[in-house]
């Protein structure tokens, strides 16, 4: 819609803006690390915990594009509000665990399963990556005993798996309040919003990686999203694609702080209607 008037080649603020578009600030890259070296090092657990919004599913992907699908696959496991013997047989069916010879569909035989897989992947060298998703509900869903029993149910040798418990800030509290899942994960990592100056620098990656050639945000509208949207990349990337349309809208050549509030007072009050 604006890229022509802008002279880019696509939309800088797109959720998943591939390789050449991720900006490596320092929260993102010291959580990727942690997470790395839970993986490599064969542990069985780990967590990573931040705000909405502050680009935990795009680390993932990102860190997922560096494994090997063939020896370690990642497979994500979206909501955990299910019945333990319901979250056992989806990571069943999402690791492709060998059915049950005689079809049944109990936790014993669910378990089963997943013995066969663990045999299965320790002769062929195979090492899932699970994530777990929403983390911060297992406990209302009663399921933070199923999953230390995960990370506990092949013990004494490599973990079969390495679980990613990942979730808003909350997870932190439910983990402080469970000691016993605690102190079983390697690694714990936070990822938070960025700093005005990491603000800067994250738009000034997504309109590089869009083929920008020449100023399109001044100094000032860049102050004010930091301002405005506390450093969250989802309203950066929100507020920064609703800027470019009022601009072009506008004939403006280039977005100024005056365009950022309005585009934003415009955003509150339609989330107050």
């Amino acid at each position: 819609m604006y890229e022509d008037y802008w002279q880019l080649d696509s939309k800088p603020f797109e959720a998943d803006p591939g390789p050449a578009g991720y900006y490596p600030c320092e929260s993102h890259e010291g959580a990727a690390l942690k997470l790395r070296y839970a993986i490599d090092q064969g542990r069985g657990a780990a967590a990573l915990a931040g705000p909405s919004g502050v680009g935990k599913t795009l680390l993932l992907r990102r860190l997922a594009s560096e494994l090997d699908p063939a020896t370690t696959p990642v497979v994500r496991l979206a909501f955990p509000r299910l019945s333990d013997r319901e979250l056992l047989a989806l990571l069943a069916d999402r690791l492709e665990a060998p059915a049950d010879p005689e079809g049944r569909v109990s936790a014993d035989a669910t378990l089963g399963r997943l013995e066969r897989l663990v045999e299965r992947n320790a002769e062929s060298g195979v090492r899932p990556v699970v994530v777990l998703d929403e983390a911060q509900l297992l406990e209302d869903a009663g399921l933070l005993e199923t999953v230390r029993l995960l990370i506990d149910l092949f013990d004494g040798g490599q973990a079969p798996w390495t679980l990613l418990l990942v979730g808003q800030m909350g997870l932190i509290s439910t983990l402080a309040r469970t000691p016993g899942l605690d102190e079983r994960l390697a690694v714990k990592a936070l990822v938070r919003t960025l700093t005005p100056e990491e603000t800067s620098g994250y738009i000034g990656r997504r309109l590089e990686a869009a083929g920008a050639t020449r100023e399109v945000f001044s100094a000032e509208a860049i102050e004010r999203i930091s301002q405005v949207t506390g450093g969250v990349p989802r309203r950066i990337n929100r507020l920064g694609d609703l800027a470019l349309v009022v601009g072009f809208a506008d004939g403006s050549p280039r977005i100024e702080a005056h365009h950022i509030d309005a585009v934003n007072n415009e955003l509150v009050t339609a989330s107050l209607e």
